[in-house]
């Protein structure tokens, strides 16, 4: 069932949960994400990140997104992740996503603002839902790792929560990511989240769902206090992927002196892995 980044968001203010958002760059991915989802019986959000177009078009991967999230039996959003042009973001309105997030967190503030404006406007056209960025989690979502521990990653700030309700009541957005300590990709050490940086967004912008971004890697204790203090949206791909590509070393290894090894029974590894971190992932989610 396809619905909108506003209604499954609805759907978690209601259970005080948070949804997953989880990258699907490929097919297998999609499979295992939306498999999760039936099987636990929960709303889920599938999202393609741009930064992600080398190892798979939107055009391509789009589509088959917006058609399996129609025949799900659960309700999916598709969501265009950390889009960096205005361009970009229609090809996914165009071919039927349900949200889009303009990330415009690199930007001056009055820049970010009028970007993310012409993004609202834009959606209304096809009724869809829009989540931005203020402050910035450091790296763009690659899910290649960090060179540096996070804390020391000069690129990081922290989201203003006065400037929050500004930018939220400028724009009219639908979700607001915030920065408050998480990064993309493979933590170093465990990261140190300042939860009242979300209070205080949600106390000055009313009420407005925080997206947490960098979502793998962070203990099950700071995800219940994150939704908790009012995350209501997790992006999460790393660990992810990380686990469908330990199931294809694994199942390559057991291989070795059996016969050839078959690329089509490695992804079945690999997309079974990926559903059952991303199940252990949704439940912490739902506070399960």
């Amino acid at each position: 069932m396809l619905v909108t980044l506003k209604e499954i968001l609805e759907m978690a203010e209601e259970r005080k949960m948070a949804a997953g958002s989880f990258n699907t760059p490929n097919l297998e991915s999609l499979q295992a994400v939306i498999g999760a989802a039936e099987e636990l019986k929960l709303p889920v959000i599938v999202q393609f990140a741009q930064c992600h177009e080398d190892l798979m078009p939107l055009s391509v991967i789009g589509p088959i997104m917006v058609r399996m999230a129609k025949e799900a039996d659960v309700p999916v959003c598709v969501h265009l992740d950390h889009g960096e042009t205005l361009e970009y973001l229609k090809k996914a309105l165009e071919m039927g996503f349900t949200s889009i997030m303009y990330d415009g967190s690199v930007l001056d503030y009055d820049k970010n603002v009028e970007n993310t404006k012409q993004a609202v406007e834009m959606a209304k056209k096809w009724g869809a839902s829009v989540e931005a960025e203020l402050g910035s989690m450091g790296k763009r979502e690659s899910g290649t790792g960090h060179e540096k521990e996070p804390e020391e990653d000069e690129t990081k700030i922290y989201t203003d929560p006065i400037l929050a309700k500004a930018f939220t009541e400028e724009t009219g957005i639908d979700a607001l990511a915030c920065s408050f300590g998480t990064t993309h990709g493979i933590y170093l050490t465990e990261p140190k989240l300042d939860f009242s940086v979300v209070e205080r967004v949600r106390e000055e912008a009313g009420n407005i769902p925080v997206v947490m971004h960098g979502g793998s890697g962070v203990s099950r204790e700071d995800f219940h206090r994150a939704i908790e203090a009012g995350v209501r949206k997790i992006n999460y791909f790393t660990y992810m992927d990380k686990a469908g590509g330990t199931a294809c070393l694994e199942y390559g290894k057991g291989q070795e002196g059996k016969g050839p090894l078959f690329f089509t029974e490695t992804i079945r590894a690999a997309r079974e892995a990926m559903k059952e971190n991303v199940k252990e992932a949704m439940k912490i989610f739902a506070g399960r």
